[in-house]
């Protein structure tokens, strides 16, 4: 390279780490640490508002492909087709299996919870769970994303051998297991049709809530509750995909899904579907609502205000930001804001990743404030908005609630947790809190024999304990 032209990359590169490392400093703030877990999002008005222009001066457009047509998946009615062929070019790479990959035509014609096709995966599942199986079979259906249009959901049904010896119909957990993930491969629902791979979760199986439903002789319904754009964090995909699931397990199965209680469990990831579904039950399924006796809710990411001021520029970075771009998946709003390096991140392979690299991706400390073409964007009308929507503040569960969370949590606090209980009672719910001396990974195992024992009690027809008036 000319002399000139190591000068001019050098100076760049400067520029990059001067822009950086000014921004990371004024999100930090003077004691060099990133906000506090009860930290609303840093107020960055004294942010130069250049720094946009300058970042996008300095890093170039990523290339997006012209498509000769959208595809469903990635259709905005009324939006331009630069944003239509942007935001498919975010999109998770196929999984390779045409049951999660394949778009089907004609689903507005269809019913929520109508099923579209099924297929058995007994032979993989059953070594999974160990419990004996009278059947697995994994069930594609009609649901709807975020804004209400018609979309397919992906859930496994498992039977177990063991015969329902108990008063009534037989009952239905639904484990909402914690699906942290951007990429097709990673979800539970691949697992089951898969086996283990380099993408599958442990959580996928441990704690082992499905195991021991099964092994009691209940039901277990286990949804992809991200739904086919793998929108992970959005609550209103996770609930709708979630109770869509029911309707179509119990067309499929009605003698162990159709008429027996139904309790839910969920922890982080599978907490925000556990979360929306308990919300939105009498709104968006009243025709089932009134079969769910309990909804446990464990590590919850509830208010997403308040995780921008814990999880932003620390290790947290990478699962903050790959939350933002699974909201983005179904709200393409928040792309008109992201910038060119934004851009290259939510269009590389890291549209594909699953916890475990989710994970890593922390390590480089990245502020969201460089991600963006708002020098405040925790401070825009948009984050504004999403923050009020995703919390669905004003809405009552119609089940009773059990929420546990560590005390020691320091990105996803345990004060937004709290904080849903509280509002839950206001609201007239039935509700219990319960906080552990752990922090997020430890919480869900010492969480556990309290949750399995609670979720025990609502199946068997106990009353449920509410907190909010003792």
């Amino acid at each position: 390279m000319p002399a000139r032209g190591v000068r001019a990359a050098v100076r760049r590169a400067a520029i990059a780490t001067t822009v950086a490392v000014a921004a990371m400093a004024l999100v930090a703030g003077p004691t060099g640490m990133s906000g506090t877990a009860d930290a609303e999002p840093p107020n960055l008005t004294s942010v130069p508002s250049q720094l946009p222009e300058d970042i996008d001066a300095l890093i170039p457009a990523p290339p997006v492909e012209k498509l000769s047509r959208i595809p469903e998946r990635s259709r905005i009615p009324g939006a331009s087709r630069e944003l239509q062929e942007l935001r498919e070019a975010i999109m998770p790479s196929p999984s390779g299996d045409r049951f999660f990959d394949h778009w089907p035509a004609g689903l507005a014609a269809r019913a929520p919870g109508e099923v579209v096709t099924t297929r058995s995966v007994t032979r993989v599942a059953q070594p999974l769970v160990v419990v004996p199986l009278r059947s697995a079979r994994q069930v594609k259906f009609r649901t709807a994303d975020a804004n209400g249009a018609p979309m397919f959901g992906t859930a496994t049904l498992l039977v177990p051998a063991k015969a329902w010896t108990g008063r009534g119909a037989r009952p239905v957990l639904i484990n909402n297991s914690p699906i942290v993930a951007l990429g097709t491969k990673c979800t539970t629902g691949f697992t089951y049709a898969h086996g283990f791979t380099n993408n599958t979760n442990e959580t996928d199986l441990i704690p082992p809530y499905t195991q021991l439903a099964l092994d009691r002789g209940y039901a277990v319904l286990v949804p992809d509750h991200t739904g086919p754009r793998m929108a992970y964090a959005e609550p209103y995909v996770a609930a709708h995909v979630i109770l869509d699931s029911v309707r179509a397990a119990a067309a499929l199965d009605p003698a162990d899904f159709a008429r027996g209680p139904i309790a839910m469990v969920g922890y982080s990831g599978g907490a925000i579907g556990t979360h929306g579904a308990a919300k939105l039950a009498t709104r968006y399924a009243p025709d089932i609502a009134g079969r769910f006796v309990g909804a446990a809710i464990g590590g919850v990411p509830a208010d997403y205000r308040s995780l921008a001021g814990a999880m932003n520029a620390n290790l947290a970075s990478g699962v903050f930001h790959a939350a933002m771009l699974g909201v983005a998946r179904e709200r393409p709003e928040v792309l008109r804001m992201s910038n060119h390096l934004a851009r290259w991140l939510a269009t590389s392979e890291i549209r594909n990743i699953c916890t475990d690299d989710m994970g890593n991706l922390g390590i480089a400390h990245l502020p969201t404030q460089l991600l963006s073409t708002d020098p405040d964007p925790f401070h825009s009308a948009l984050a504004e908005k999403l923050f009020e929507v995703t919390s669905m503040s004003d809405l009552e569960a119609s089940m009773p609630l059990l929420i546990y969370h560590g005390r020691y949590e320091w990105w996803v606090p345990a004060s937004q947790a709290r904080a849903l209980f509280a509002q839950q009672c206001a609201l007239g719910a039935t509700a219990i809190y319960r906080e552990y001396g752990a922090e997020h990974v430890s919480a869900a195992a010492l969480g556990f024999p309290d949750t399995a024992t609670w979720l025990d009690d609502r199946l068997r027809g106990l009353p449920a304990p509410d907190g909010c008036r003792r």
